[in-house]
């Protein structure tokens, strides 16, 4: 299994804040390697506390089910083939703000969450940070 390295996470959530610094908001980034292990993260200057947890979730999430965490609540609604999934493994982000990472072969390497935001914020910024390693 491939694992994305520090280095590569550093660039994701530096390309993370710079979009946040842009559209001037305030944001927690966090980035999980392979086996959804912490890898990185940043709490922006005067982002929300409780969304910490947030940021962790959504990167674990995304990796769990090697897809974006808004993909994963549209499964997730009443009458989805995923219905009430946000209950499982210690609880899950069904929102967007997390995507998978991966790697020039196509391999998930990791993925990374973002929190702060209204969730359309949130998932431009997890894009500039997954963009950054293209």
């Amino acid at each position: 299994m491939s694992d994305i390295t520090l280095e590569q996470a550093k660039v994701a959530v530096k390309a993370a804040m710079e979009k946040s610094r842009a559209m001037d908001v305030k944001m927690n980034i966090a980035v999980v390697d392979a086996g959804a292990n912490l890898k990185a993260f940043a709490r922006m200057d005067g982002a929300w506390l409780g969304s910490i947890d947030i940021a962790q979730r959504k990167a674990r999430t995304a990796r769990y089910f090697d897809m974006g965490t808004g993909d994963i609540g549209n499964l997730s609604q009443p009458g989805g083939s995923l219905y009430n999934i946000e209950h499982s493994n210690g609880g899950l982000i069904t929102f967007p703000g997390g995507l998978p990472i991966m790697n020039s072969a196509g391999e998930v390497i990791g993925a990374i969450g973002v929190s702060g935001s209204t969730v359309e914020d949130d998932h431009a910024v997890a894009d500039a940070g997954v963009s950054a390693l293209a």
